[in-house]
């Protein structure tokens, strides 16, 4: 076997961490030039582990690891800054964007823009006004779920129809198809165009609003109707790459809040 790979002083940020064996944790990080990786860091389970209270959520780390396959070794932590503090009323917000990072993102694959976008969502939901808190904490998610999808191939379709390549009308409703774009379709042709497109899950489709897909590529949304039905579609979008199995996140969530604030 060849040499191990050695890292040294990565900006990184735990996303999620579980025990292994007696006294150590598998610690999921997202890495600015390494992107998602998974290390053991030996004995943080002890009490007087130097390294146990940095290998927290929201903490800017450098890290160094040496990897010799899918799972490395941590060798040194330290700190790279403050740690950003969400407001309890939007911690799992938090926990939600770190959770979809661990789902989507791949081990080992670089995401130099998509760490950037990560550092900007918790830098507003770390500043959020009294005074727009719900509605800015919802327009921050909305624009990493978007630069998330764009980091990983899978860039929705916000400006122009899918059939002829015209400018959305903001005032039109269309039919988004998650696997192609939004479509207007007349109302004498609903059945057939979506009975042609959708597949057996029947959950291929959603209605939208021009001015909820334009405001959804701007990052600024006009009205509250305009942000409902682009989260609408960002839930239906990224279900179809997180498969059936629900975020934990998302489901503690529910039970938290009111449902018009659902991530």
């Amino acid at each position: 076997m060849g040499l191990p790979a050695r890292h040294q002083l990565e900006s990184a940020f735990v996303l999620h961490q579980r025990p292994y064996r007696d006294s150590s944790l598998i610690v999921d990080l997202f890495t600015e030039n390494h992107g998602r990786i998974s290390v053991v860091a030996r004995g943080v389970r002890k009490a007087k582990s130097r390294l146990a209270p940095l290998l927290q959520p929201f903490q800017p780390l450098l890290i160094s690891w040496f990897a010799r396959g899918e799972l490395g070794t941590l060798t040194a932590a330290e700190s790279n800054g403050p740690p950003f503090i969400l407001n309890p009323r939007v911690l799992i917000s938090g926990f939600y964007i770190n959770e979809l990072l661990v789902r989507l993102v791949h081990r080992d694959d670089p995401h130099m823009d998509l760490f950037q976008a990560y550092l900007n969502v918790l830098q507003k939901l770390s500043t959020l006004p009294a005074s727009q808190f719900l509605l800015d904490e919802q327009i921050a998610l909305r624009g990493f779920e978007v630069d998330l999808l764009n980091e990983l191939g899978y860039a929705l379709i916000l400006d122009h129809e899918i059939k002829d390549g015209m400018p959305l009308m903001p005032d039109t409703l269309y039919h988004y198809f998650l696997e192609q774009g939004p479509q207007f379709i007349d109302e004498h042709q609903v059945r057939k165009v979506i009975g042609h497109h959708i597949s057996s899950t029947g959950n291929d489709v959603v209605k939208i609003h021009g001015k909820s897909l334009l405001d959804l590529a701007l990052g600024t949304f006009r009205d509250a109707s305009s942000l409902r039905e682009s989260k609408r579609l960002m839930r239906a979008a990224l279900a179809v790459h997180l498969g059936s199995k629900p975020l934990h996140s998302r489901s503690l969530l529910n039970r938290l809040r009111d449902p018009s604030f659902k991530s």
